[in-house]
């Protein structure tokens, strides 16, 4: 039976950082009220000039490097982001002509923070349904900058600019790939995270400017309370669907919401230390850049071997939520991380 699996993994982050100290000076609050609050001590900030689909298009030419793959190869790029280039069209498009993949199917998903693991069932599902596709551009990227409000603190402490990209491939030797995925969505509870304005049910106006509805709003509290729900039953799910148990899952890339969410999680959960790795502390939360940013961080740190059993989780607005659970190529000569700061 084939399945899909990752042979190249690749990030961008933006050259710019901006420390906590920094950030804390513009709010109003003392650094330490940052980082207690978040584990966040800095992000990455796009430049003037980059726009989503530029730090798209830098993490997945890393990826297909890693891949030894061309743009020629890539039959399919589904771009997970809720901060895109403009509202048409997609910034997968983009993306494709930056690459010169002329060959490649190009579209966006949108399930905010929990879009590249949306993006990656999509593709995974494709590549065992579709004959004609093959290989797939799978890339999560993000640039909150651009809608935040840097005088609300409630917000703007949280977030950071970046890309990650896997290339997924046809798996049918049955060594490694994509074992179980789940999804799930609560559109009841919509309103938790949202840019109130620029759509279509409110249209850009002066009107909608000058009251500032067009910057990141969240309910943050009401959005933790269902996390630390969602969070647990999402793994024990993957965990029923994939036959595992916890203790022979090797390591855990989630998305990187808050520093002290996360260490929640881990000791909800009870897992080992390690065993979910962590970004957030350098980048923040890059929405839906979070997983693969992570992911890609690990296998360039080395916590992913030449064999592994890994999962991936996100939370996201609309709201959102999702995981994969796979089994790590057990051929250590394939280089899988490009990842340049």
């Amino acid at each position: 039976m084939s399945t899909s699996t990752v042979i190249g993994t690749g990030s961008y982050l933006p050259r710019r950082v901006l420390s906590s100290g920094e950030l804390a000076r513009r709010v109003g609050v003392e650094e330490n009220w940052i980082v207690e609050r978040t584990g966040i001590r800095e992000r990455r900030v796009a430049a003037d000039e980059e726009a989503t689909s530029d730090l798209a298009t830098r993490a997945a030419r890393r990826a297909l490097r890693t891949a030894r793959l061309d743009p020629a190869d890539v039959d399919l790029i589904v771009l997970a982001t809720s901060t895109p280039d403009r509202p048409m069209p997609a910034t997968a498009s983009t993306v494709q002509a930056n690459l010169g993949a002329r060959q490649a199917v190009a579209f966006d998903v949108d399930a905010v923070c929990s879009g590249f693991v949306y993006a990656l069932v999509v593709a995974h599902s494709m590549l065992n349904s579709e004959g004609w596709a093959r290989t797939a551009l799978v890339i999560g990227a993000d640039t909150y900058s651009r809608v935040l409000d840097y005088t609300d603190r409630r917000t703007a402490v949280l977030f950071g600019d970046g890309a990650g990209a896997v290339v997924l491939g046809r798996e049918t030797g049955g060594g490694s790939g994509i074992r179980a995925t789940a999804l799930g969505t609560d559109g009841t509870l919509a309103d938790l995270v949202q840019i109130p304005a620029g759509g279509s049910r409110r249209p850009a106006s002066a009107q909608t400017v000058e009251a500032g509805d067009h910057y990141f709003a969240m309910r943050g509290g009401d959005v933790r309370r269902l996390a630390n729900q969602v969070f647990p039953a999402l793994v024990g799910q993957l965990l029923k669907a994939a036959s595992l148990d916890l203790d022979q899952v090797d390591l855990i890339a989630a998305h990187q919401a808050n520093g002290t969410m996360l260490t929640d999680w881990s000791r909800d959960l009870g897992l080992r230390p390690g065993v979910l790795h962590r970004t957030v502390e350098r980048y923040g939360n890059t929405g839906a850049a979070s997983v693969p940013v992570t992911l890609d961080d690990a296998v360039r740190t080395g916590r992913l071997g030449a064999a592994a059993t890994l999962l991936m989780v996100a939370f996201g607005g609309g709201m959102t939520w999702g995981g994969v659970a796979l089994d790590w190529s057990a051929d250590p000569s394939v280089p899988r991380s490009n990842c340049v700061r």
